[in-house]
């Protein structure tokens, strides 16, 4: 299996539009297009049933007592969890591809609806629901794309690994508001094969993916 996007390379650089900050240098960030890059897909495994397209950062501090926060930085030493940016479901093998802003073009403030979403497909909840859950402007369900917005402080550039599974059942066996657990939970044991396309992305100046 293959996946490739023309945003960017494996291990590149994420282009700003599809992030939903970008770096400015008198607030650190303004919002961004938050554009779902394209992705293209081929050589699937013979018997493929529907595919399943999640995409995560792995790199996202545990420990938040320095996030964005004046003289100080979020030290690379500082343990990581995962944020999920994107869960997908039911995506028809022979479409080929998702173009670029298909399902995403905007930031939503409160996230965009779900589950059901374009092509017959169904979209789960990503990681800034959980991540905005206190914050009265911005509280709500986020289906969907929701794309790089890492510390401006960090000194680490953020991973956001794009994995595409081929999975042997026309439909992934989750219902409702699902999370990407749910649904890594559910096609355990029907995995023909996967494909890894991974991004890269900072909103610190001095920090240089080409350098990572």
């Amino acid at each position: 299996m293959k996946l490739t996007s023309s945003c960017f390379q494996d291990n590149g650089e994420i282009p700003g539009e599809c992030a939903f900050a970008v770096p400015d240098p008198d607030t650190h960030i303004a919002l961004s297009n938050n554009v779902n890059p394209d992705l293209e897909w081929s050589d699937l495994p013979a018997g493929t049933g529907s595919l399943v397209l999640i995409c995560h950062d792995p790199d996202v501090p545990s420990v938040l007592d320095d996030l964005n926060q004046e003289g100080k930085v979020v030290q690379a030493r500082v343990p990581r969890i995962d944020l999920y940016h994107w869960v997908l479901v039911d995506l028809d093998p022979e479409l080929g591809r998702i173009e670029k802003g298909e399902f995403s073009d905007a930031i939503v403030p409160r996230g965009k609806p779900g589950p059901d979403a374009r092509r017959g497909t169904r979209q789960g909840l990503n990681g800034y629901t959980q991540w905005f859950a206190n914050d009265e402007n911005m509280a709500g369900n986020y289906f969907g794309y929701d794309g790089p917005c890492p510390p401006w402080n960090d000194e680490v550039a953020h991973r956001y690994i794009f994995t595409l599974y081929a999975i042997d059942t026309p439909n992934c066996a989750v219902t409702g508001a699902f999370s990407a657990p749910d649904v890594l939970e559910a096609i355990r044991g029907h995995v023909l094969d996967t494909a890894v396309l991974t991004g890269r992305y900072t909103l610190n100046p001095d920090v240089r993916i080409s350098e990572e």
